[in-house]
């Protein structure tokens, strides 16, 4: 039995990010088909029980009608092979191509209309409106899986949705399949360059600090984060002055604003007192995928590849 995540980190991407670059997830090296060894659940795996951010869900049979308000969960969904059982998404899930997107909100979620899907299973990251207990009132099983702070927490979201919905074997696999993956990536890091790093949630600027689920991929390179010394922490996502970031002068800065607030090198070099940073002079500002940048799902794979080769390149460099 593990503890219960808090939604907080949730709540705090989606006002940073999550509204005006679409939510939140990753695919790593797993495919969203399921392989040949991934053997299909049987009536005889269920019931089962999961342990969720909302305490233990207990669905009696396979779910067939599952609606995901969560753009993380959906790319895990149809990453472990539950596409077929996914009938609606939220407006904000736009990985893979082939989910049934609908217009309803993980932000703004409405009860009726997720009713009216006729769901037997519905994920969600955020229980705004108390929507777990609002569909529990009609009898709809809900499972509340938060921001992952960590990504041990990532990998055991998978293996719960797996679960929950008959697909276990290939849960379990595409999370190994993540593990190995950020392993090597971790393994072939150049850590002794002693990089310093600033991580741009908006153009506000919004950070990580290395305690957040971004910031602890970012450690893996052997990254210094310096949003870690910045006097307000704010629950690992502070506001950083102009000022502070100059001061800092990161070697790499890594863009998550790039898709919502079109971002780049140049819109950098506009600000005050940024023209002269050594990230911006020695072109080693990294524009990332916002939506990799924002999501703990399989495809977290796609952004530490991203930040791995960035990170050679700039050791390369020095």
């Amino acid at each position: 039995m593990r503890p219960r995540r808090t939604a907080l980190a949730g709540a705090l991407l989606g006002t940073l990010i999550l509204a005006g670059c679409g939510q939140t997830g990753t695919t790593a090296t797993p495919s969203a088909a399921p392989s040949a060894s991934s053997a299909p659940a049987s009536p005889a795996d269920f019931p089962v029980t999961v342990e969720a951010g909302n305490g233990k869900v207990t669905l009696a049979k396979k779910p067939e009608r599952i609606v995901s308000l969560s753009a993380t969960h959906t790319e895990t969904l149809f990453a472990i092979g539950a596409g077929p059982q996914v009938v609606a998404v939220d407006d904000q899930s736009n990985y893979p191509a082939e989910a049934p997107k609908t217009d309803l909100s993980g932000f703004k979620p409405n009860v009726e209309a997720i009713v009216a899907q006729k769901p037997d299973l519905v994920i969600v990251s955020n229980d705004i409106d108390q929507i777990v207990a609002e569909l529990g009132k009609v009898n709809v099983p809900v499972l509340l899986e938060p921001a992952a702070t960590k990504l041990d927490e990532a990998y055991e979201e998978i293996a719960e949705i797996g679960a929950a919905t008959g697909n276990k074997a290939k849960a379990d696999e595409v999370v190994s399949g993540m593990k190995t993956a950020m392993d090597k990536l971790a393994a072939e890091a150049p850590k002794d360059k002693k990089l310093t790093y600033y991580h741009e949630l908006d153009q506000t600027p919004y950070a990580a600090t290395s305690q957040t689920f971004i910031g602890q991929v970012y450690s893996l390179f052997g990254l210094t984060n310096i949003a870690d010394k910045a006097p307000d922490q704010a629950g690992g996502y502070p506001k950083l002055s102009a000022e502070f970031v100059a001061q800092a002068d990161p070697d790499m800065i890594f863009l998550g604003d790039v898709k919502c607030c079109q971002q780049s090198k140049d819109t950098l070099a506009k600000r005050p007192g940024w023209k002269g940073l050594s990230a911006i002079k020695n072109d080693q500002v990294i524009q990332l995928d916002d939506d990799l940048a924002s999501r703990w799902g399989p495809r977290v794979v796609q952004l530490a590849e991203s930040i791995g080769a960035a990170v050679a390149k700039a050791g390369a460099k020095s």
